[in-house]
């Protein structure tokens, strides 16, 4: 599949420099100096856009206000870029729907093994979602009145649908498979993200996330629960 990337950084040096890395692996670009002319890009392409690389210090518009924008229509990967001086923007960032961070500087081999990891899963997501489905094949994951269909890529709690990004998904159907089963947040992070956890906050932040979706109150919540010191489990059924 080719593959469309919006990258919306402000300076001018990073964003061709990212221009290049990507083109090299024969990605195509779309490029922004701000929040706002990656709307108005969006706005143009749509669905092609499969995945985003967002500053979030800019001008105009910041990254977390265009990913905020973002997350009400498009459900692909979002990679924020940040200083080390913007930790709480960068948790931010994760909560309002980005996938991923990258901490200011960064190399261009870290860069593209990023990417290239998110373009697999989506891939994977998106071959999923749009492949016919047989009722007789669908697998059907249920607790309580949390359902989760693997073909369909569809949840429902008490029948009512809820929209989870592909990485709150992919938790979700991890947790579900093991129900009662106690994953560290590495555990997950490694499970999913195909890679070493050299930092599990993004692990926290989606499960934040995850509750406030398929829990009535996120404070006491029924399905998604904490096990302190060790991780996080799936109540069992």
């Amino acid at each position: 599949m080719e593959h469309l990337i919006l990258v919306v950084e402000d300076d001018q040096g990073l964003r061709e420099a990212i221009n290049i890395y990507l083109k090299s692996q024969q990605y195509k670009t779309v490029l922004a100096e701000n929040g706002m002319e990656g709307l108005q890009q969006l706005d143009k392409l749509g669905d092609q856009v499969h995945l985003a690389i967002v500053d979030l210090m800019m001008p105009v518009m910041d990254g977390l206000t265009m990913i905020q924008e973002v997350r009400k229509r498009y459900d692909f990967p979002i990679i924020i870029l940040s200083a080390r001086s913007e930790e709480v923007d960068k948790i931010n960032g994760l909560t309002m729907g980005a996938d991923d961070y990258l901490t200011k500087p960064f190399s261009s081999m870290e860069l593209l093994a990023r990417v290239n990891a998110a373009l697999r899963r989506y891939d994977r997501f998106l071959e999923m979602k749009t492949t016919g489905v047989d009722d007789k094949k669908a697998e059907l994951l249920v607790n309580r009145g949390l359902e989760l269909n693997t073909l369909t890529k569809e949840v429902r709690v008490d029948g009512k649908e809820v929209h989870l990004t592909p990485k709150e998904f992919l938790i979700l159907e991890l947790l579900m498979r093991n129900p009662g089963r106690v994953f560290s947040a590495a555990e997950i992070y490694e499970s999913i993200w195909k890679e070493d956890a050299l930092s599990t906050e993004t692990i926290t932040v989606h499960i934040r996330k995850l509750r406030e979706k398929i829990e009535e109150n996120p404070k006491k919540p029924v399905y998604l629960q904490v096990v302190w010191g060790l991780g996080y489990k799936l109540r069992r059924d």
